[in-house]
């Protein structure tokens, strides 16, 4: 599939075919020759790489999806993560491949597709682990430790849920940021698992917090289940892209670029034994 290099958003209010007032179809889209997505530059989830091409879990499955609807390039949106959903809601584009955990929050504004990945919390800490965290439970133990977070990030209801305070918590525009926050400013930074490894991996100032215990929520160990989001209006769009990938991740090539990106088989199982309805229903 040809993937086209991230273009602005002025241009791509100029897409043929889409307007505020009408939904997209996948005819449109196919006539139109391309259909435009987010990412929230996210290793691995979801990301840009330096010649502009698209990489990580979302991009890799979707090129795929789309590729079997017969739409044969996307246009790529860097936006940041809590943007996602208010760009796609003012249609700067046409659905969201961040591989945001589907909520029922995030269901009340927005048209989940089936989960297309499944991954736990973790811990993002200075060298050595100093204040000993284990689980976001530690922090909140402590009233004068600080966790920095992505706004618009769930990781934040995470850490409420097990007790911590809003004046410890600090956000952060994004993943980037987390590594120099932490270095000077706070105690740890929350994230999923995959977020956390792929910061810490050949650093020399912070590391992952192993072995983490994942938060206990309602009585059962948080897991995140990812999904691509696609504007409720976009009824027609959004099945048949839900079609495809129900039918994609029965297939070895699903499997290989999920493993590619540090899921394992387990979490690979755990994505398909879950519904979106369900998970939008909080169960």
């Amino acid at each position: 599939m040809r993937i086209s290099k991230t273009i602005c958003l002025s241009a791509l209010a100029l897409g043929i075919g889409v307007t505020s007032a009408s939904a997209l179809t996948v005819e449109e889209a196919k006539k139109q020759g391309f259909i435009r997505a987010a990412t929230a530059n996210e290793v691995p989830y979801s990301y840009m790489q330096p010649d502009g091409t698209s990489a990580g879990i979302g991009p890799d499955v979707a090129n795929a999806v789309l590729k079997s609807m017969g739409i044969e390039e996307i246009n790529w949106t860097v936006t940041p993560f809590g943007t996602l959903i208010p760009g796609l809601k003012a249609r700067r584009f046409d659905f969201a491949a961040a591989e945001q955990n589907i909520s029922p929050e995030r269901c009340k504004q927005v048209a989940f597709t089936e989960p297309n990945s499944s991954y736990g919390e973790g811990l993002l800490v200075k060298k050595g682990n100093p204040k000993g965290l284990t689980t976001y439970a530690d922090i909140a133990k402590d009233p004068s430790l600080k966790v920095a977070v992505v706004s618009g990030a769930n990781n934040v209801d995470f850490l409420r849920a097990v007790g911590v305070k809003d004046e410890q918590i600090v956000f952060i525009p994004a993943n980037a940021d987390a590594i120099p926050t932490v270095q000077s400013r706070v105690d740890a930074y929350a994230a999923t698992e995959l977020t956390v490894s792929a910061l810490a991996k050949d650093q020399k100032d912070v590391e992952q917090v192993a072995p983490f215990k994942d938060p206990i929520v309602k009585g059962a160990p948080v897991r995140n289940y990812g999904g691509f989001a696609f504007r409720p209006e976009d009824k027609e769009l959004r099945d048949a892209f839900n079609t495809a990938l129900v039918a994609f991740r029965k297939t070895e090539d699903y499997k290989k670029i999920l493993m590619k990106y540090g899921l394992s088989e387990q979490s690979i199982a755990a994505a398909a034994q879950k519904n979106v309805a369900d998970l939008c229903a909080g169960k």
